[in-house]
């Protein structure tokens, strides 16, 4: 399993780090800083600004990148023996989205800080421009890493059960674990008291959908390394998956790939469920 990692000098990128290792026994791993410079990221702009010091303070942040991959390179395992360190001036979510294409990378890793998300989408942050923009599983953490024992699957419709099963039997956990597969049925508006037979039928249609996914889900999943429950809920999918998260240890879901503008005005359930769940969440593509 390869997998990137973007570190800093923060508590939640480090927490990154050994949050990755609590859940995986990766093979190959890249810890990656960029060292944004900010507008004096262009020499040329500096010199123009005739920017004092610009040599020694361009050097003072190179280093300090150096600095804090040895510092994560620390938290690694030392039976990891294949560990790349990237530090490079440029955009950190940049840089690690190129390092992950780069590495063939199965799992990306970064900590995130807690902004709400207005603020992520006019300011960004390094974390919601990795989700937002990769395309490849993201594991954001926040708060402190923990062992991961209870796990709460999220799955909207076949297509995304077979996705994470298929995610979770190529790429086990460390460690053994309780899942729980939830699908959330949204409740359909209708007004209209004389389609109240039709309202029934369709809402007994989707009762019986949701009980056989989440069956036949768990029924792939059970196996020595898994034990696995089922849960069917009703409401809004994002808030009914933040209220079933609370005593988990890390939340799977999937990524339809919603882009930009449209994903701040629509919403995604996995958008809405990293900004708002406490726990890590693996977000699957």
């Amino acid at each position: 399993m390869r997998v990137v990692i973007g570190v800093d000098w923060s508590d939640q990128a480090f927490a990154a780090v050994i949050q990755t290792f609590q859940l995986y026994h990766p093979t190959d791993v890249a810890l990656v800083h960029g060292v944004d410079l900010g507008i004096l990221q262009n020499p040329i702009i500096a010199q123009a600004g005739n920017v004092q010091g610009y040599d020694d303070f361009r050097n003072a942040m190179v280093d300090a990148g150096h600095e804090a991959l040895d510092h994560a390179a620390t938290m690694v395992p030392p039976e990891i023996q294949s560990i790349r360190k990237v530090n490079e001036v440029g955009s950190p979510a940049q840089l690690i989205l190129d390092s992950a294409d780069n590495l063939s990378a199965d799992l990306v890793a970064v900590g995130v800080r807690g902004r709400n998300r207005l603020s992520e989408m006019v300011l960004g942050s390094v974390s919601h421009r990795v989700l937002l923009h990769g395309s490849r599983p993201t594991m954001i953490v926040r708060g402190a890493a923990r062992k991961v024992q209870r796990v709460l699957i999220a799955i909207e419709c076949r297509e995304d059960a077979d996705h994470i099963v298929k995610w979770l039997m190529q790429h086990p956990f460390a460690d053994p674990a309780d899942l729980c597969i939830l699908h959330v049925v949204v409740p359909i508006g209708v007004d209209d008291p004389y389609d109240a037979m039709g309202t029934k039928a369709w809402w007994e249609g989707a009762e019986r959908y949701a009980e056989e996914l989440v069956t036949s889900t768990a029924g792939k999943l059970l196996n020595s390394h898994y034990t696995v429950s089922t849960k069917v809920a009703t409401g809004n999918p994002a808030a009914m998956i933040e209220h079933e998260a609370k005593p988990m240890d890390l939340v799977v879901v999937t990524s339809h790939g919603r882009k930009g503008f449209s994903r701040f005005l629509l919403g995604s359930v996995s958008h809405a469920v990293v900004h708002h769940v406490t726990c890590p969440v693996l977000v699957l593509r």
